[in-house]
């Protein structure tokens, strides 16, 4: 748990990335979940890292922040791979560790996911880094503009996904906190059988959840005080419009398509 958490944070800075029309950005974000499972060769993971930490540093936020807010899921990385490592027994021997043979499979088959799983976070990261929440909410909802038709509530979807980001790094900061309140009672989380804990996870539970009703119930009523009436009628003080710079960003993206089939094996 860290405050540090970049997920749903929103960072404010004047860079082509930001200038970005949001829908373009969650298209783009979407495809390239698809296209990162044909990777299959160094050279094609090498243009997903590419494009990816390209667009990071265009991003103009500090690559080490980045990095150091994606420290929550590093344990999933490295565990995806360990446990690659220790569960594929097909192919050559590359190494043994006290007695226990690393197969280059599990080496190969360990790396390619943990990189792809990376490279997803990192991606999905800069939506929510780059992006005001009013505009993913908008995007969302014009993007599933057409359901409309068939009475899918479209605008209250788009407003629970943009408040659920919202809400994440608030909700790892009151888990921070109250985690810090229950250990200077003398609960442990960190050492002990695994038993006990699963325990002393409980009194943070509960808490937490108290908080988050109470902050949905704030939100909830201080919208309905200022005449919240959803999505039918609204006007919006900025248009979603597609520029020149999302022009450029669609053929990049042709161009990585391109270049991702040219280097499979």
């Amino acid at each position: 748990m860290s405050s540090s958490m970049i997920i749903g944070q929103y960072i404010p800075t004047d860079s082509a990335i930001h200038r970005l029309d949001p829908r373009s950005k969650i298209a783009i974000i979407f495809f390239f979940v698809v296209i990162v499972f044909f990777a299959n060769s160094v050279m094609s993971y090498g243009v997903l890292a590419l494009f990816a930490v390209g667009s990071a540093l265009m991003s103009k936020i500090p690559f080490r922040y980045i990095m150091k807010g994606l420290k929550p899921v590093w344990f999933l990385i490295i565990f995806t791979f360990l446990l690659h490592l220790i569960v594929t027994r097909e192919g050559d021997v590359a190494f043994s560790i006290l007695g226990w043979e690393v197969y280059r499979e599990g080496l190969v088959q360990g790396g390619s996911i943990s990189l792809r799983f990376f490279l997803l976070i990192l991606v999905t990261s800069l939506l929510t880094l780059t992006t005001t929440p009013i505009e993913i909410t908008d995007a969302i909802e014009e993007l599933l503009g057409p359901l409309k038709k068939v009475r899918f509530p479209v605008h209250e979807l788009a407003l629970m996904m943009s408040i659920s980001l919202r809400f994440i790094p608030t909700l790892m900061q009151e888990t921070e906190k109250i985690s810090k309140a229950q250990a200077s009672r003398g609960v442990d989380f960190r050492t002990g059988a695994f038993k006990d804990r699963v325990k002393a996870v409980v009194p943070l539970l509960v808490p937490l959840f108290v908080s988050a009703f109470k902050r949905a119930e704030e939100l909830a009523m201080a919208m309905e005080a200022r005449g919240y009436q959803g999505g039918e009628g609204r006007t919006k003080l900025r248009e979603l419009q597609i520029g020149k710079s999302d022009i450029y960003l669609y053929i990049v993206f042709v161009m990585l398509i391109v270049a991702l089939f040219l280097t499979r094996s």
